[in-house]
């Protein structure tokens, strides 16, 4: 017989052997195995120990994990109709197993014994967090709920799993149905070489003939940033803003607008069903932050401190635009191209300078030289590790030569992909019932440009710190100590913190030691020139202030949207966008611009009412960084007390008592206004 590839638990996933046909049965079967041996536990009468209880539900939980996480991993990089059919149909079965696992009274009582007996059992503080975090979860998938409201909240979490998941897939259509088919190269001008032959690549695999530019991030930003036309500029811009809208260019059949509407009216009922005021305060019952107010206090705040620079940086480029080129009225796909202008006037430096001593292999072996000078760990590629796409590399992370870790390393874009970048776990540390450390896997995905034969992957700056950010959050879940599943790696860790490794190592980007490690022209071999290391230095915070703002508007929308309650309005959505573009922006984004229906960080991901974390983190990260700068950027003994007392801790304590254990005291914001240059 035949062993299903999904449930081979004892190996990495055999991506050459799952097909979509083993996506069903997988799943069928590990729900009713997991379901089994799950009544098994709770019919015990004797009193249950760590051991019994709390390793055999990790047990569960892992075998679950490693069969649903491939299937999530595929349908997010290689789509396909299969694909998506199996995984439109498995998910359901997932919320609905654990929503019967949040409401279950007999093992919520189970644990709360567990918990009661701590000190009779001298559980360590890792399993006492374990415990507080499982009892949180089950008091938020309303344990405590009558036998009415249990089935009206099972209803709502599976309809709301439905509805993101279609979210995602409108998103992913729509952006891959849009292209632009340019046959004179001539509309083409002021695109760097780069980008040019890659809309080329483009048209030839599509069996066309001229130049086929599409939404995949790396050419939408390349036209936005360079094109010299106008209309050309525009027209990508409104096909961006318009994804999965009813308004622009796109098919209504992928309008997003009534699924968001539904969506939040699902989570206002489910926080009342919980007793919360609102969805936003039932997301802030697992975070760093605590209160919905502390957050609108945090949002408030940093709009204050950054907008007066932004409408100076604003004020400038507007004078510049009209003085330089003429231009009267500014238009939102303007402001990249002139804003890039500007940059090159003011500091004598653009990306597309940059891009030629960043090409993508040497920054990723630069990369893992900055993480063994702060960590101590040698990555070394293995190609005997099975990958989903032939551009896909997989990596070993040794320490003392002791294996600790692997990775696969996703960096190109392609058709069938997500946009967009982040790290997903495949494996999480936790010991085994024989004794053994099961090391943790993860899955680093970018969306680079597609090297071509003449021509190899050239990141612009901003995509080197993309790449380093998205290393950060695997180091944090490969570099634990952690061996309970439930705070192994990011399990565990308040989402409001869960960005700080990440927003961490993008400060050696900046770094001059750093950058002569991860640059080298592609012709060359040449290191960043001195003179144009001093300029991109120097040009580090152009326009922070305007950048602060964008984010913090993206933060107070979904926020605010979330402090909704009752049945949604037909215009609320718009007109909470539309406040919190008046509060924020330094300029007004035409009416058609509708980018909260592709806004999937928290429509189909899991920054619902915590986008603001982004900027949260932000602020614990430069704090952090302040000490390695104060000690030397590449200080062995910061590197190591960082990683023993806060990054390999994972989620085993509260985040605010790590941050205290490496630093000293609570967090301070003057690090982030002086590293954004906002004091």
């Amino acid at each position: 017989m035949t062993v299903n590839p999904l449930l081979e638990f004892d190996q990495l996933p055999q991506f050459n052997q799952i097909e979509a046909g083993h996506i069903e049965p997988a799943v069928t079967e590990v729900l009713a195995t997991n379901r089994l041996q799950l009544a098994r536990l709770l019919a015990k009468t004797e009193p249950h120990t760590w051991q019994t209880l709390m390793f055999e539900l990790d047990e569960m939980e892992d075998h679950l994990s490693k069969v649903w996480s491939t299937v999530s991993h595929l349908n997010a990089v290689k789509n396909s109709p299969s694909i998506r059919e199996a995984y439109n149909k498995c998910q359901p079965l997932i919320t609905q197993y654990y929503s019967e696992l949040g409401q279950n009274e007999s093992l919520y009582i189970a644990i709360q014994a567990l918990s009661d007996r701590a000190d009779e059992l001298t559980l360590n503080s890792s399993e006492r967090k374990t415990l507080q975090d499982y009892l949180l979860e089950f008091r938020l998938g309303g344990v405590a709920l009558d036998a009415k409201k249990k089935k009206r909240f099972a209803s709502i979490e599976s309809q709301l799993s439905e509805l993101s998941n279609k979210f995602s897939n409108n998103v992913l259509d729509a952006s891959a149905a849009w292209s632009k088919l340019l046959k004179d190269e001539s509309m083409l001008a002021g695109l760097p070489d780069t980008t040019i032959q890659a809309a080329q690549n483009m048209a030839q695999r599509k069996e066309q003939v001229g130049y086929l530019l599409t939404l995949d991030f790396p050419i939408y930003l390349s036209v936005m940033t360079n094109a010299d036309s106008s209309d050309l500029r525009r027209e990508l811009y409104e096909a961006f803003v318009t994804r999965a809208a009813s308004n622009g260019p796109h098919d209504e059949k992928w309008d997003n607008t009534g699924i968001i509407d539904q969506i939040l009216g699902l989570r206002a009922e489910l926080a009342t069903l919980l007793g919360y005021e609102h969805y936003a305060a039932v997301s802030i019952a697992r975070k760093m932050a605590k209160s919905a107010e502390r957050v609108d206090e945090f949002i408030t705040d940093l709009v204050a401190l950054a907008l007066p620079s932004a409408k100076l940086e604003y004020a400038e480029l507007v004078a510049f635009a009209k003085q330089e080129f003429a231009v009267d009225d500014l238009q939102a796909w303007d402001v990249a191209y002139y804003s890039e202008k500007l940059r090159k006037k003011s500091f004598d430096i653009s990306q597309e300078e940059l891009r030629p001593y960043f090409p993508v292999e040497h920054v990723k072996q630069g990369l893992f030289s900055v993480a063994n000078k702060l960590y101590q760990i040698d990555v070394r590629p293995n190609p005997s590790i099975i990958t989903w796409d032939t551009d896909v590399m997989a990596y070993d992370i040794f320490k003392e030569e002791s294996l600790v870790a692997r990775f696969y390393l996703d960096l190109f874009t392609r058709e069938g992909k997500r946009s967009g970048a982040w790290m997903a776990d495949c494996r999480t540390r936790r010991q085994l019932s024989d004794g053994a450390l099961q090391i943790p896997v993860a899955y680093l995905v970018c969306n680079f440009s597609v090297p071509t034969e003449t021509m190899p992957c050239l990141l612009t700056h901003n995509e080197v710190t993309t790449l380093f950010h998205e290393f950060g959050h695997g180091l944090h879940h490969m570099l634990t100590r952690e061996t309970n599943l439930r705070t192994s790696g990011i399990n565990g860790v308040a989402w409001d913190a869960v960005e700080l490794p990440s927003q961490l190592m993008e400060n050696w980007c900046w770094d001059p030691a750093a950058i002569a490690m991860i640059s080298s022209h592609f012709q060359t071999s040449e290191t960043l020139p001195k003179d144009l290391l001093a300029k991109l230095l120097l040009a580090k915070n152009f326009q922070a202030g305007m950048q602060t703002v964008r984010q913090l508007e993206f933060s107070l929308f979904d926020f605010e949207i979330h402090k909704a309650s009752g049945a949604i309005k037909d215009d609320f959505v718009r007109q909470v966008m539309k406040r919190a573009r008046s509060i924020t922006n330094v300029f007004t984004a035409p009416e058609f611009n509708r980018f909260e229906n592709s806004f999937s960080h928290i429509f189909a991901g899991g920054y619902a009412a915590g986008y603001y974390s982004y900027k949260w983190a932000e602020v614990l990260s430069a704090d952090v960084f302040s000490k390695f700068a104060e000690r030397g950027v590449f200080n062995a003994e910061v590197g190591r007390h960082f990683l023993e007392s806060l990054l390999s801790r994972g989620g085993g304590a509260d985040p605010l008592e790590l941050f205290v254990n490496f630093m000293g005291r609570e967090p301070d914001i003057s690090a982030l206004l002086k590293q954004d240059g906002l004091q």
